[in-house]
């Protein structure tokens, strides 16, 4: 027995059978009995032997660990949605490698490089630039499985996703304003100008939801107004701004949407210290439930995203597509659907 500890050939010599054998035993590859696993890890147990994780990677290919790349690990959205990637993931023996980019593309590229240079055997990645996927490709092309989550990136097809159905949800939000006599509905968000077309990659899930909410105007047979469309920065004092600008035009909305929990918290605000009161004289439905939208008074409406849900099944996606080993597993793509909880901050006109 070396300073630094039991050995295998220690672990071996106590459980009387070869280095080989117990090198299978404690790795969980081979042919073994359990007659004999059953006394190697009894003899690794007494000795206080510990797994050498590098070299059994090195003999199954596996390093029991998979990696989650995420823009933004202080948003409760990414906090719940990765509870949830643990949750599966764990009870299946990996460990999770945690990069947070902060939005920057080169921050995220790099992230996927050290992964991989770790040999994770897989990455669950929220986009920073879902219009730039080649190092997501490249990742694919070398052998590490790809899950999206809360995006579609373009240019990525060999990957699996687990998405929200935005559009859908923005356009029920909107429904919902029209159905209680809003005509006047304005939004914040991070999108510039509502997006027509057929669906398509590349598009931040604000622009999908900002996508939704023109259709459902126009369904109505109200065409956007673009002086009713906030956009704001990814933070809720610029959230702040855009709303009392909005509410400052000659004409202000009678309702507005916000398309991010960041942006509600800034849009909230800016109604109370203009001294509105929701709902009589401005309803306000923002998305993502969070612990703060029952707190206020009044609560906030919003569009309920199964976020934890999100995070469960991109963790399954992931360990499926690691079972899958040969690469041969189609692509298989999941979109969840939101659902709108009505409270105190939307009332009939």
């Amino acid at each position: 027995m070396t300073g630094n500890g039991p050995s295998l050939i220690d672990v071996a010599r106590a459980a009387g059978v070869a280095t080989a054998t117990a090198g299978r035993a404690l790795g969980g590859y081979g042919q073994v009995s359990a007659r004999t696993r059953e006394r190697v890890l009894a003899a690794a147990a007494e000795l206080g032997y510990r797994t050498n994780g590098l070299a059994r990677s090195m003999i199954t290919g596996s390093t029991q660990t998979i990696g989650v790349v995420v823009t933004d690990v202080a948003n409760p959205f990414f906090a719940t949605a990765l509870r949830g990637i643990t949750d599966v993931t764990h009870p299946a023996g990996f460990e999770v490698l945690l990069a947070n980019t902060g939005g920057d593309l080169d921050a995220e590229r790099r992230a996927i490089t050290v992964m991989s240079e770790k040999r994770v055997d897989g990455v669950i990645v929220a986009a920073a630039q879902p219009g730039e996927g080649a190092h997501l490709k490249n990742a694919i092309g070398a052998g590490v499985p790809v899950v999206l989550i809360d995006r579609l990136v373009r240019g990525v097809p060999e990957a699996d996703t687990v998405t929200i159905d935005n559009e859908r949800a923005a356009a029920e939000a909107v429904a919902h304003l029209l159905e209680l006599g809003h005509r006047r509905i304005g939004v914040i968000t991070e999108a510039g100008a509502p997006v027509r077309g057929p669906r398509r990659r590349g598009l931040f899930p604000s622009a999908v939801r900002l996508r939704g909410y023109a259709d459902a105007l126009r369904e109505a047979g109200i065409e956007p107004d673009e002086a009713l469309i906030g956009v704001a920065r990814y933070d809720r004092e610029s959230a702040y701004d855009a709303t009392l600008r909005l509410l400052a035009t000659p004409e202000p909305p009678t309702a507005v949407l916000c398309t991010d929990n960041v942006l509600a918290t800034g849009a909230y605000r800016a109604a109370q210290d203009r001294g509105l009161r929701m709902p009589e004289e401005l309803s306000l439905i923002g998305f993502d439930d969070e612990p703060w939208t029952t707190l206020v008074r009044p609560e906030l409406t919003v569009v309920e995203q199964p976020t934890y849900e999100l995070g469960t099944r991109a963790g399954q996606q992931l360990l499926d597509r690691i079972a899958d080993g040969s690469g041969t597993r189609r692509p298989h793509h999941v979109e969840l659907r939101a659902k709108l909880v009505a409270r105190g901050s939307t009332l009939p006109r």
